[in-house]
């Protein structure tokens, strides 16, 4: 075995979506540091370019790719699009989540609706564009954006829960349904990370007290901190993980 290409995405070609800022931007970044090409989509045109062009002032190769995750005819077309430019399609981060908190007697279904028609559908239909290139190619790896609540209940946030724990039961089933074409599905549950999404959180000062509290590691996440789990899960390192959840917490679940 060859242990120095374990982590090596040379020659892969990478999807991230929201990849124009937080979170997206980092797994971006990071794919591209260890050799991808990374499509960057998002719903914004100008972040996107700015994800682009700082991988390529570093060397790397990325383009931007507008869509927006909740429209599947958006899903298909940028699909069709990566693989028109680089000719495969190796590796889909489904990084694009939305949520607005609120109590459950103010929850309306149409906060229901767009909740779910980015964090479940859409990296539902995402997935599914992205096998349809990659079963043929007998290899592939799809990373999907888990939570802490995959794993634990948050107060005021049960649509977003109940689409968090949606996304590890789908990762799980369709890691089985393709562990024979040689498909690993793996999910990311961050922490708590400052971003666009969670701004609001750290702005509410007892809340950001109370993050800060939980964390055993003292601090609270960078998207740097990200790194590793998408490159591993994304690498030939993992070839034979799938079905799992790899929480990046700062311990926070351990506590």
């Amino acid at each position: 075995m060859d242990y120095q290409q374990l982590f090596s995405l040379s020659g892969k070609v990478a999807v991230v979506t929201g990849a124009g800022h937080g979170l997206g931007k980092g797994y971006a970044l990071a794919l591209a540091g260890t050799g991808a090409a990374v499509a960057c989509v998002g719903r914004s045109s100008d972040k996107l370019h700015e994800t682009v062009e700082q991988i390529k002032k570093s060397g790397g190769n990325a383009i931007a790719l507008t869509a927006d995750i909740a429209r599947l005819d958006d899903i298909k077309s940028t699909m069709q699009a990566v693989v028109d430019e680089f000719g495969h399609l190796d590796i889909l981060v489904n990084n694009a989540g939305t949520e607005i908190p609120k109590g459950i007697v103010e929850v309306t279904p149409e906060d229901y609706d767009t909740i779910m028609a980015v964090n479940l559908k859409g990296l539902y239909f995402a997935s599914q564009a992205a096998v349809k290139y990659m079963i043929p190619a007998r290899q592939g790896k799809i990373i999907n954006a888990g939570s802490l609540a995959s794993h634990i209940g948050l107060a005021e946030a049960t649509v977003y829960s109940a689409s968090k724990g949606g996304v590890l039961q789908f990762t799980k089933a369709l890691a089985v349904e393709m562990a024979a074409h040689n498909i690993q599905v793996n999910a990311i549950g961050p922490g708590y990370f400052r971003t666009q999404m969670t701004e609001s959180f750290f702005q509410d000062e007892e809340h950001n007290k109370w993050i800060a509290n939980r964390i055993p590691a003292g601090r609270i996440g960078t998207t740097d901190d990200l790194a590793g789990a998408v490159i591993f899960l994304a690498s030939p390192a993992s070839d034979y993980i799938t079905g799992q959840i790899i929480y990046v917490d700062g311990g926070w679940l351990a506590s």
